[in-house]
């Protein structure tokens, strides 16, 4: 009776009691679909599909992510086969194992971990919402002469 608005209804949530929250598929768990979170996201078990996280993903050391993520933060420690878009900071532990391109302003890499793909960095913020499939599409292999659209 008199009580705050927000007290009378449980369901309402504020925007950082969002930003706080974690969500979490634990080990053992398998998962195949997309994903968005508006919190922060760790994965500890099989997940197949693409993510959005608005905050942190943190990929366990038994975590396993097939498909590309869109996010504020990474860190990596499991292993990750997709590309990753992160618009402030990716970090990828020792014994992560990272297959695919990532674009990002900052990147930590620690001793032994594993990375094959592009790293594209810098001061400008990428945009989340395009879909995290930076220059793995257009990049020439290594002594390959790139093909040219260009007919006389």
């Amino acid at each position: 009776m008199f009580g705050r608005e927000d007290e009378k209804n449980p369901s309402s949530t504020s925007s950082s009691q969002v930003r706080d929250s974690k969500s979490v598929l634990g080990a053992g768990t398998q998962f195949v679909g997309n994903i968005r979170v508006q919190g922060s996201l760790k994965i500890d078990g099989d997940f197949q599909g693409e993510v959005e996280c608005r905050e942190t993903l943190e990929v366990g050391k038994t975590g396993a992510i097939q498909g590309n993520l869109s996010v504020k933060q990474a860190e990596i420690a499991g292993k990750v086969a997709g590309n990753i878009l992160a618009s402030e900071r990716i970090e990828l532990r020792e014994g992560s194992h990272l297959e695919g391109d990532i674009v990002t302003r900052r990147l930590v890499i620690d001793e032994g971990v594993f990375f094959e793909g592009n790293c594209r960095m810098g001061e400008k913020t990428p945009n989340r919402s395009t879909t995290a499939t930076p220059a793995a599409s257009t990049s020439t292999p290594p002594g390959a002469k790139p093909e040219s659209s260009f007919k006389p």
